[in-house]
């Protein structure tokens, strides 16, 4: 892995920021973010002290303080009486998180390049992150189609067929929430009657369609994936132009894509009782 380039041991932050933007070291503002990623890889061995964290990295003990403070406060860092600082708790819980979507792209990929090979279409996976789907992967279609999505974007949650599929077992003051922010945050419009009661359909057949609400003249059928506990954890879609894509050949698709879900969903521990 390459290291972060060497911090000099200056204590003004802004001025040491813009004096190496305009010498062409780094862009304005990020010498900080070097700094405090300094200050997280000094104490992956274990707690290290103030004045050997601060003469490790070349800086000045009240500097090192005050990054130390503010990783605190964000706790990806925290303080063990007597011995100094330690990594916090919110690099657990995005550790914990990270692994969880690589095991999901890894036990999802074989089942996902299958169905995209007898679809010819484009397959997407993804995860829900806050109010928004997260896409973590993405096999192209052999179409001739350009779909513009890519691993690493994220969409709205009540637009996309991902997103529907991702809240299916959400209860409607969720959905309500949901679409009234996309609504007002520029999502294709549509009435709050018409788009429930497509929720309630898309639950009762444990998948969701995209009706060109997120892409122009891109269509997409989408399932939810479970775990062993019967959660939530992601979605797939099958993604398409609109003229391929017409309402019978969505409905077609359907059980292709809920078949799917549930072979990946098994092999996640799922047991198709508990959800």
């Amino acid at each position: 892995m390459e290291h972060a380039p060497s911090i000099d041991s200056r204590s003004g932050d802004g001025e040491s920021d813009e004096a190496d933007a305009r010498a062409g070291k780094v862009p304005a503002g990020s010498q900080t973010l070097l700094r405090g990623l300094d200050v997280l890889e000094a104490v992956v061995a274990g707690p290290v002290s103030l004045s050997d964290l601060a003469g490790g990295l070349g800086l000045t003990r009240s500097t090192t303080h005050r990054l130390a403070n503010a990783l605190i406060e964000r706790r990806y860092l925290a303080m063990a009486p007597g011995r100094g600082y330690q990594l916090g708790p919110k690099l657990l819980e995005l550790g914990f998180r990270a692994q969880q979507q690589i095991d999901l792209v890894q036990v999802a990929r074989a089942r996902l390049e299958r169905l995209a090979d007898r679809t010819e279409d484009t397959v997407h996976l993804g995860i829900r992150d806050g109010d928004r789907v997260l896409y973590l992967d993405k096999i192209p279609g052999t179409r001739r189609i350009a779909i513009s999505s890519r691993v690493g974007d994220r969409h709205p949650l009540t637009s996309t067929g991902l997103g529907k599929a991702l809240l299916v077992d959400e209860p409607r003051a969720t959905w309500e929430e949901l679409f009234a922010a996309d609504q007002a945050g520029g999502a294709v419009p549509i009435d709050w009657d018409v788009w429930h009661g497509r929720m309630q359909g898309y639950v009762t057949a444990a998948c969701a369609f995209d009706l060109e609400e997120n892409e122009d003249q891109i269509r997409c059928v989408a399932a939810p994936l479970r775990d062993v506990t019967g959660q939530v954890v992601g979605a797939l879609s099958v993604s398409g132009a609109a003229q391929y894509m017409d309402d019978s050949r969505m409905e077609m698709l359907t059980r292709d894509v809920v078949d799917t879900a549930r072979q990946i969903s098994e092999d996640l521990g799922w047991d198709g009782s508990a959800s």
